[in-house]
């Protein structure tokens, strides 16, 4: 990224700025806006996000707050209820009352004497989630949003559950959020209140990863924020953005096909990252989308964005597995609306171990598969953020423990675009089974690298609202839609489909083994086939990407980063674990130390599906002068055929002595997972 040190304006910040709310709460926020604002008002940006603007997101704040604040906004960046500086307790994602704060904050910012009346909200993943939840509010200020890897189903396609399928990310994030749930404010910004307020935070928050168990069905607790519940209840401008490698780009599809306000969708080939910091390769210049974005919008600016292709993505080249790529080849590309007019489907049906050419007749055939538990341990993480390696690696492991359905050689290159989709005859002989399907792009050599992928609780097949065991035995016609994608397979490659019962431990495996059915003749993948032609028009090329100088950090403990597949040829015993340690960094504008460490670790004994258990571990600590304070959560999910158990353990240290120790037991029934 390259740094912009001469902006249109000079910026001012204001910190730890107190905003009122109704009901006697006050949040924090950190400001940045124009110098000329104070006579000429401008636009207000609200990034509302529950990660402590002072420390853990302070230095990229710094890139992207003061850039459009030279550009002439005020980019306000506030704590939520209960987090960083701010008052009160965070009790769970995008409750009513955080929703509401949001509406509060909004018509607070349009009040204020630098403000012009006009508002919009921006964020990346929670901040992304409560910008559409809040646009489906209609405050009166609000004139637009910017929506980035954010879903618009809080059941179906977000970090708990996939298709009916526990993921184990939902136990990962519950914990990283327990662990943040347990850090205190600044004294430097509360005074002598912060231990008040920590020990409030520490006594009344709870592990969320009970209360999520608590809901292994589509119920109004998910229909809640949910805002594909009510497309036209959204009344402003949205801009959906994701990434290939991210775990949301299905919903900036969904978003430009039933949102009745204008959409803008862009879906590059990053991970959970914002676009001008994109990794995997290419970031651009996302911040001069943004403001572009926002001029259109909140300034009235006839800059020609709404002439541009509706959907802009990152058409991607085939690569070599790897779990970490520094760039993607590819192409950007442009759709003028979506669905697509450009897309010509082809149905390929399945055959006794091929894909079939279109309007091929195929026997019927019966294949079985039961997969070891193991078919899942190099599907990386449900989505990456790049570090540590967490993308998927060569299929042909996976692939030993699968049905496995091959093209023969394209004699011509091919290119997809949107979902795949699965279309299966199947019988299982369980009552409660799933379906992990992998496609997958294989080279002349050998090498499988997983494009995309889908999973489906056959619990779940009529909806996920009402599942239903299944009759052993019994023939079911069911559909297993794939992540969208954008991929073109080079001629000389085949395109596979991999088929297994397990896909562990990217998502929790059934409650007994189980032995699927796959009935051809009945059995087809539909592919979204975009055809190459030569008079495509590329769209407009990015800027590069730039931002404001970050603000300066010390390297004062080095990190640690990673990932281990381990198995015992003994007792059977497979884990994976994952490290994520960030060293201890010092943020020198404010003189405060932070260190994070995550230590994950999934285990397994041979394919006893009970023995599937999940360990993270987190260890805070935040230390300026006399004043050190740390945390330990740890957070345990096992199961029995019945039941999941969690057990949870929070202990909080203050000058190396421990000041608060907590243990959770709960044991949850398993609802068809």
């Amino acid at each position: 990224m390259r740094t912009v040190t001469s902006l249109p304006n000079a910026v001012r910040v204001d910190d730890n700025v107190r905003i009122p709310l109704s009901d006697g709460t006050t949040m924090l926020a950190r400001i940045w806006r124009p110098v000329p604002s104070d006579l000429d008002p401008v636009p207000a940006i609200l990034e509302l996000i529950p990660y402590r603007r002072r420390d853990l997101t302070a230095r990229r704040d710094s890139t992207h707050h003061p850039y459009l604040a030279g550009h002439g906004y005020a980019s306000v960046r506030v704590d939520l209820r209960g987090s960083g500086d701010s008052d009160g307790l965070l009790a769970d994602e995008y409750l009513e009352r955080e929703l509401a704060d949001g509406e509060e904050i909004l018509a607070w910012l349009a009040e204020q004497p630098w403000c012009d009346g006009n508002t919009g909200m921006m964020g990346i993943s929670w901040g992304g989630f409560n910008a559409l939840q809040v646009a489906a509010r209609r405050p009166p200020s609000l004139g637009a949003v910017a929506a980035l890897s954010a879903t618009d189903d809080r059941y179906a396609d977000d970090v708990h559950y996939m298709g009916g399928c526990l993921l184990s990310d939902n136990l990962s994030w519950a914990s990283t959020m327990f662990a943040y749930n347990s850090s205190p404010p600044d004294p430097a910004v509360v005074g002598e209140r912060w231990r008040e307020m920590w020990l409030d935070r520490l006594e009344h928050g709870e592990p969320w990863l009970i209360e999520w168990l608590r809901h292994q069905r589509r119920d109004d607790y998910w229909r809640h924020g949910s805002v594909c519940e009510d497309y036209s209840a959204v009344g402003c401008p949205v801009l959906a953005v994701s990434g290939w490698a991210d775990g949301y780009s299905n919903s900036v599809f969904r978003l430009l096909a039933g949102l009745t306000v204008p959409c803008k969708g862009l879906i590059g080939p990053w991970s959970h990252k914002y676009p001008h910091l994109g990794e995997p390769g290419p970031a651009i210049g996302f911040l001069q989308e943004l403001v572009r974005w926002w001029d259109h919008w909140l300034k009235g600016a006839d800059n020609g964005l709404m002439d541009e292709p509706a959907l802009r993505i990152w058409m991607q080249e085939s690569v070599p597995p790897s779990t970490a790529y520094v760039e993607r080849p590819g192409r950007w590309i442009g759709e003028p609306s979506w669905p697509s007019p450009k897309l010509e489907p082809r149905r390929l049906p399945l055959a006794r171990h091929r894909i079939a050419a279109q309007g091929e007749e195929v026997a019927e055939e019966e294949l079985t598969v039961r997969s070891p538990l193991s078919v899942g341990q190099f599907a990386g993480k449900w989505c990456s953020y790049n570090a540590p390696p967490d993308l998927p690696y060569d299929q042909r492991e996976e692939d030993g423990g699968s049905l496995v359905f091959d093209t023969e050689v394209l004699p011509e290159r091919c290119e997809i675009l949107g979902s795949p989709l699965l279309e299966l005859d199947v019988a299982a002989d369980r009552p409660n089974a799933m379906i992990a399907v992998r496609l997958s792009d294989v080279a002349p050599d050998g090498k499988a690298t997983r494009v995309t992928y889908g999973l489906l609780n056959l619990t779940h097949r009529d909806g996920h609202a009402e599942p239903e065991t299944l009759e052993p035995g019994r023939r079911y016609r069911v559909r297993v839609p794939l992540n969208g994608v954008a991929q073109a397979f080079p001629a000389g490659h085949r395109i596979r489909v991999a088929i297994s019962t397990s896909y562990w431990p990217l998502a929790w495996p059934p409650p007994e083994p189980v032995r699927l059915s796959v009935f051809t003749g009945g059995s087809d993948l539909l592919l979204p086939v975009r055809p190459v032609r030569d008079d495509d028009p590329a769209p407009e090329p990015f800027g590069e990407p730039e931002g404001a100088e970050p603000i300066e950090t010390l390297q004062l403990r080095p990190g640690e980063e990673r990932w281990q597949v381990s198995r015992d040829l003994v007792d059977y015993r497979s884990a994976l674990e994952v490290v994520k340690d960030l060293g201890t960094v010092r943020l020198t504008d404010t003189g405060i130390d932070v260190e994070r460490r995550a230590d994950e670790r999934y285990e397994w004994v041979g394919d006893d599906v009970t023995s599937a258990s999940g360990d993270v571990t987190w260890r805070m600590g935040f230390a300026r002068g006399d004043w050190r304070v740390a945390t330990r959560t740890r957070t345990t999910l096992t199961c029995t055929a019945t039941e999941f158990v969690v057990h949870a353990e929070l202990d909080a240290y203050e000058s190396g002595q421990r000041v608060y120790s907590r243990e959770w037991d709960a044991t949850i029934p398993r609802d068809h997972v």
